[in-house]
């Protein structure tokens, strides 16, 4: 069971979620794959839009399909990502229709649609018939994710969505496109609204102003799958990319946010490994999801942190020393908790000298054979690196993308919050997050350890 993060049911994982927020509440639609026979299969059962409420994330009200999937005749017989929006006293939804039939017989298979609701629970599924097929010169088979806002600067409303241009997928052609509405029912297509040459595709586009600054999220249809951003004073752009332009890694994905008018928060997902082979596979589509409030800082970049509600709930703190390691020519570590089970949050300060090479935590450590999941924070290589330790026999655990950039400069002074949720793994360090999933249970102990330099440890809380 997991403790921290939602998963709605034992059978069902989560999909993309498409999140609406109003007067400190948040409705999460999203998909619920129930895997049958495997996830996105040519066999598996369709899914639709199912919704889940919170206001704390903590606790959550299950209020089951807000759209049902549909037959082999109804072109949302998957019900693919989409976004949620007020307008005209309706609640309205945009969202992408999958049929197998129609890319079966070489047509247009994902198309937009849309829904009406006046309760938030259950949406009149295709109301005005509204189909946006795959304009020429783009792919119709990766043509999706439709999110639609207000624009008003010109009084229309303004719909971007991911795709790419028609030809092989070895070529970087993922772009965002928009469309632009004054009565949510006649669209004229802009063509490119973002083409940065960069991905195979994009996905699951979000775009919110939070100060001066807005900001243009999508998700990169690749290997390494993260979820970016962009920056620009104006809605349209010219898009600045800041120097990490990442929320997270290569096991958190799909994430978009939303705003409750009080906190904008991301919604993203993370991943199961291949049916469930363990660390060395790769991953697969659909799992459980992860939020993190977004924090705006001085220069206009993103940062991210765990909502309070979430570790204030592990109401059993075990407060520990400080401790200071020194090791000039190599690696000294030690054990500061045992018998931390598969629940925990650790919240410490760390501040280290200017030789320092790295610091590390280890999880779920088995001090007989020196096995654990490990948190590398490289000051030589500026990274945040998820790793087994010892990697032997090589290698152990798929790791590609689950690094993240950490500048030097925060190893003078930086905050660690380590969640532990069953297999779900979150480090923040300074607001730079890095989630992963594990597949093995090494041993119970929680250890530290310094290289080539000094390391403070203090305000140490273990809380179960």
């Amino acid at each position: 069971m997991y403790k921290v993060f939602y998963k709605p049911t034992k059978d069902k994982w989560m999909g993309d979620i498409m999140p609406f927020g109003k007067n400190g509440k948040f409705y999460l639609y999203h998909q619920r794959d129930p895997r049958k026979p495997g996830p996105l299969t040519d066999n598996d059962e369709p899914f639709g839009w199912s919704l889940a409420t919170t206001e704390d994330f903590v606790n959550y009200e299950d209020h089951g399909d807000a759209i049902p999937a549909g037959d082999k005749n109804d072109p949302a017989q998957w019900i693919y990502a989409g976004s949620v929006f007020e307008a005209g006293g309706k609640i309205h939804a945009f969202y992408t229709g999958y049929n197998k039939k129609a890319e079966q017989e070489g047509k247009a298979s994902q198309v937009l649609l849309h829904g009406v609701s006046h309760d938030y629970e259950h949406f009149q599924k295709n109301v005005d018939k509204l189909l946006l097929p795959a304009q020429k010169g783009y792919d119709k088979t990766d043509w999706r994710d439709p999110w639609v806002i207000w624009n008003q600067d010109k009084n229309e409303y303004l719909l971007i969505l991911g795709t790419r241009l028609a030809g092989p997928k070895s070529k970087l052609t993922g772009r965002i496109v928009s469309f632009t509405s004054k009565d949510l029912k006649n669209w004229s297509f802009k063509g490119d609204f973002f083409a940065p040459n960069l991905y195979t595709g994009l996905e699951m586009p979000d775009l919110f102003k939070m100060g001066d600054w807005w900001y243009l999220l999508y998700t990169e249809y690749s290997e390494q799958s993260k979820t970016r951003y962009r920056m620009s004073k104006k809605i349209d752009g010219p898009w600045l990319k800041p120097r990490d332009d990442a929320f997270d890694g290569r096991a958190y994905y799909a994430a978009r946010t939303a705003f409750d008018g009080k906190r904008r928060v991301l919604f993203g997902w993370v991943p199961t490994r291949e049916n469930g082979k363990g660390d060395k596979v790769n991953w697969e589509w659909g799992g459980t999801y992860v939020p993190f409030e977004l924090i705006q800082r001085k220069d206009g970049t993103l940062a991210t942190k765990l909502p309070d509600e979430l570790t204030q709930q592990f109401t059993t703190k075990i407060k520990i020393n400080d401790i200071t390691i020194t090791n000039e020519t190599g690696r000294t570590e030690k054990v500061i908790a045992q018998n931390t089970g598969r629940h925990f949050v650790l919240d410490m300060d760390v501040s280290c000298n200017e030789d320092i090479s790295n610091i590390a935590l280890r999880i779920f450590k088995n001090v007989k054979t020196d096995e654990s999941y490990q948190y590398l924070l490289s000051a030589d290589d500026q990274r945040i690196i998820f790793d087994k330790s010892p990697e032997w026999p090589w290698f152990q655990v798929m790791n590609k993308g689950l690094d993240r950039p950490l500048p030097k400069v925060n190893f003078k002074k930086m905050h660690i919050k380590l969640v532990v949720d069953k297999d779900i793994f979150v480090i923040l360090v300074n607001g730079i997050s890095l989630v992963t999933r594990v597949y093995h249970k090494f041993g119970n102990d929680l250890a530290i350890a310094v290289a080539n330099g000094k390391a403070k440890f203090s305000n140490i809380t273990l809380r179960k």
